[in-house]
């Protein structure tokens, strides 16, 4: 079997459809075209044209496991459950069940995500501190448990967290200044603290402080 056209998509200058025998048969992005050494022409096999559309679709979840990562950080479990997700079937727009991707693709996507350091739960866990305690204040207990829901080693938070400047005492005052209209009342206002995982000893001080 023959390649015996390749153009450029219409909707992603990025990728080229590749037809053989005249016919459509997988995409590919220019960078894979160029490393596979694909040119009009040449001839394949059946088998190696599996191989091929195998290229076409780890391409494809490459690249938006990628656009995903870029987004913001993300722990190595969110981008794991993203890539499982990317296995499971889906329903098309005329209603037809499309399979998923093999947990083969999924698997060389993240290793490849990892090899670029794009996934790095050390630096994801930098990035969550850092923006929680900006955003909101929020308690070293809270964003332990946090970052240990999104999968995160309990010895890389700690470690992160006793490099951070943040402190609870200074988290505390945050959310005191933003509650304190909302809970007039400090026992009301003491309880909310709690749920947000600050001690009672901080709580108390914090509140003695304030006033």
């Amino acid at each position: 079997m023959k390649i015996t056209g390749i153009g450029i998509q219409a909707r992603d200058k990025n990728r080229v459809n590749v037809s053989v025998d005249g016919k459509y048969r997988f995409s590919l992005d220019v960078f894979q075209l160029s490393d596979l050494g694909i040119r009009v022409g040449k001839e394949y096999t059946d088998d190696e044209l599996v191989t091929l559309e195998q290229e076409s679709q780890f391409g494809k979840v490459y690249a938006r496991a990628l656009e995903y990562s870029l987004m913001r950080p993300h722990s190595a479990k969110e981008v794991r459950d993203y890539l499982y997700r990317k296995t499971r079937p889906t329903r098309t727009k005329s209603g037809e069940m499309r399979e998923g991707v093999s947990s083969e693709v999924t698997k060389r996507v993240f290793d490849r995500l990892v090899e670029k350091n794009y996934v790095n739960d050390q630096n994801f866990a930098r990035y969550w501190i850092e923006n929680r305690s900006l955003a909101k204040g929020v308690s070293k207990r809270k964003l332990t448990a946090e970052l240990r829901t999104k999968g995160v080693e309990q010895s890389i938070i700690e470690a992160l967290l006793i490099d951070s400047d943040r402190s609870d005492d200074d988290e505390i005052q945050k959310v005191i200044a933003k509650k304190r209209s909302k809970y007039p009342d400090n026992q009301k206002l003491m309880m909310y603290l709690a749920r947000q995982g600050f001690s009672y000893d901080d709580i108390k001080k914090a509140l003695e402080d304030s006033d």
